[in-house]
C-alpha cells in the first residue's frame, strides 16, 4: 500500500515510522523542513497527569509505553526523552482536594499517583506555604524537533521519501476514491491512502480535500531562561492546568508549568488563547506567565530570560484530537486536532493510523476502542443537529 504523509512535524514522524515499520511505502509531504511549525514550538510533554478517564487517557497511555520503545530502538539521547516524572502542586486548599479527587479517578484507570505532602522533598526550591500536589512517575518529556527528526529517520531508513512542497488538493478515482494528491508546483504524488497529520493546518487541508474539519489554533507563550545548574528536577504544573486545557473560553488563560532541560535552560508556561493566526508577541502574557512561576519558584525572579517563543495548537470543539477514516473520501484519514497533546500522543496517533491502513490492531492500537476519536464523530453530529 502506498500511503502520502502530510506534515513533517511529531505527529507526521510518528504515522510515517508506524507504516514503515509495518511495511507500508510512505511518502511525507511538507511545506517546510521537519517539526519546523508547532512541533518547534512546544515544551515536549508526555503528560498522563493532565488528562482524566477517558479516550484521551487511554491514548496518551499507550503512547507513554511506545515513547519506551521508540527511546529504546533509536536511543533516548538522540531526543533528550527522560521519564522525570511529573508534580502536580496545589496553590489553595480548595485546589487540594480537587486534585486528590480528580486523582483517584485517574488511578482507577491505571494511572500511578502519589500523594506528596512533603513538596519539598520532590522540588527544594518550591515556595513555601503549598498545601499539596500529586506525583505522577510516568510523565516525561523530549525535545519535539529532534524526536521527530528521529522518527522521519527511522521512516527514512526503511524506505520513505520525503517531498518538500505545498499541498494543493486531492486526486481521486470514479468512485471519489483516493488516488493521490498533487502540489502547487504540479507534481503528482501517487497514493492509495492519504494521512493529513497537517496540525494546525490541519482544517485547511481537510477542506482542500473537500471533507471540512473545525480544527482551530489556539495561540501560546513559552519562556526560556538562561541556562541553570540543576534546580527543576521533574515537570512541575499548577493545579489548574487542566481546567485550562479543557476550556473553549476564547479569552486569555494562563497557568505555570516549569520544567528544566538536559540544557540547564528552564522553560516556563502555559498560555492558550484564541486569537486567530495571529503571531504577535505579547508583553502582558510574558509578565503574567513569568510572576506565575516565581510564585511557585521565587529563585526564578532574580533569574534572566533567554527567549520567549510562541506558536499555534490544534484543537478540536470537543478538546479531542481527530484520528481515523474519513467516510465522506474513502482512503482519506485524519491525525490532528491534538491541541497542547500532540507531542506526548504521536506515537499513539502514528500506531492508530497504521492500524487502520493495515485494517488490524498494530502495537496494541485497536481501532474498535478509539472510534470515538474518528472524524465520523462530528459528521454525526451534523447530521443529528439537522434532523
Amino acid at each position: 500500500m502506498r500511503v502520502v504523509v502530510i506534515g513533517a512535524g511529531i505527529v507526521g514522524a510518528a504515522c510515517a515510522a508506524e507504516a514503515t515499520a509495518a511495511g507500508l511505502d510512505v511518502t511525507i509531504v511538507d511545506r517546510g523542513p521537519v517539526g519546523a511549525g508547532t512541533t518547534s514550538r512546544g515544551e515536549g510533554n508526555v503528560l498522563v497527569s493532565d488528562k482524566g478517564p477517558g479516550l484521551e487517557l487511554d491514548l496518551a497511555r499507550l503512547s507513554r509505553t511506545l515513547w519506551d520503545h521508540w527511546a529504546d530502538e533509536l536511543g533516548a539521547a538522540r531526543f533528550e526523552y527522560e521519564s522525570k516524572g511529573g508534580l502536580v502542586v496545589a496553590t489553595t486548599a480548595a485546589a487540594h482536594e480537587a486534585l486528590t479527587a480528580f486523582a483517584a479517578t485517574q488511578a482507577a484507570a491505571g494511572v500511578v499517583t502519589e500523594p506528596a505532602a512533603a513538596l519539598h522533598d520532590l522540588e527544594p526550591h518550591l515556595a513555601d506555604g503549598l498545601p499539596g500536589g500529586v506525583y505522577y512517575p510516568e510523565d516525561a518529556q523530549v525535545q519535539p524537533v529532534l524526536a521527530a527528526a528521529a522518527l522521519l529517520g527511522a521512516a527514512r531508513r526503511r524506505g520513505a521519501r520525503v517531498v518538500t512542497g505545498e499541498v494543493a488538493g486531492l486526486d481521486t478515482g470514479p468512485a471519489g476514491q483516493v488516488r493521490g494528491i498533487h502540489l502547487a508546483d504540479g507534481t503528482a504524488v501517487p497514493a492509495d491512502a492519504v494521512v493529513n497529520a497537517a496540525g494546525t493546518w490541519g482544517g485547511a487541508v481537510a477542506a482542500r480535500f473537500g471533507a471540512p474539519l473545525e480544527i482551530l489554533p489556539r495561540r501560546g507563550f513559552v519562556l526560556v531562561t538562561v541556562p541553570l545548574t540543576p534546580r527543576v528536577h521533574h515537570k512541575v504544573y499548577s493545579a489548574d492546568y487542566v481546567a485550562n486545557v479543557a476550556s473553549s473560553d476564547e479569552g486569555l488563560e494562563t497557568s505555570c508549568v516549569v520544567e528544566g532541560t538536559r540544557g540547564g535552560t528552564i522553560l516556563i508556561g502555559a498560555s492558550r488563547e484564541r486569537v486567530g493566526f495571529d503571531p504577535t508577541m505579547s508583553p502582558p502574557v510574558v509578565a503574567r506567565l513569568a510572576a506565575q512561576a516565581c510564585a511557585l519558584f521565587p529563585f526564578l525572579a532574580d533569574v534572566r530570560l533567554l527567549r520567549t517563543y510562541r506558536g499555534f495548537r490544534p484543537y478540536s470543539p470537543d478538546h479531542l484530537p481527530v484520528i481515523g477514516p474519513d467516510a465522506r473520501v474513502p482512503g482519506l484519514l485524519h491525525a490532528c486536532g491534538h491541541e497542547g497533546a500532540g507531542i506526548g500522543l504521536a506515537p499513539a496517533t502514528g500506531a492508530l493510523v497504521t492500524a487502520y491502513l493495515l485494517g488490524h490492531p498494530w502495537r496494541g492500537a485497536e481501532p474498535s476502542a478509539y472510534a470515538g476519536l474518528s472524524p465520523d464523530r462530528f459528521l454525526v453530529a451534523a447530521a443529528e443537529g439537522q434532523s
